[in-house]
């Protein structure tokens, strides 16, 4: 999941699901993207490969249920998982519109993958100052 400042939003912050698998070796991401029916495959600049999926539709309807179906091993992934199916149905309520969703759906975002060096643009606290108040928030419901 990832988020994008936007100004005509009523909150200011556009979220977008998305999911990626990073290998040094494509060949399990195009069978993974040939099994998922969706994603695009891509090079990073450090060399690894991943296969990226955006579109919202395509992981609430091919992705979500596919590792549903076929469980990750690992602890931290079904970990992972069980959180970005939360977040996902968050966002496909449209809970991701108002505040109190935003942050239900930012605070779910901080347990994902913690501990492993991960790098965000825009963290809970870049949002949401110490008063527990929205940066930049208007409401444009006037």
């Amino acid at each position: 999941m990832s988020l994008r400042k936007k100004s005509d939003y009523k909150v200011n912050w556009q979220i977008v699901l998305s999911f990626n698998v990073s290998q040094k070796d494509p060949s399990v991401l195009y069978i993974l993207k040939k099994e998922l029916g969706c994603g695009i495959i891509k090079t990073r600049r450090d060399g690894l490969h991943s296969l990226d999926a955006t579109n919202s539709k395509e992981i609430v309807e091919k992705v979500i249920p596919y590792f549903s179906k076929y469980p990750l091993l690992s602890k931290s992934k079904i970990s992972n998982f069980k959180i970005f199916c939360e977040i996902s149905k968050l966002v496909e309520s449209g809970e991701h519109r108002n505040v109190k969703g935003l942050r239900k759906i930012l605070r779910l975002r901080e347990k994902l993958n913690e501990g492993k060096g991960r790098t965000r643009k825009y963290e809970y606290k870049d949002i949401f100052s110490d008063e527990g108040i929205l940066r930049d928030y208007t409401l444009n419901s006037s």
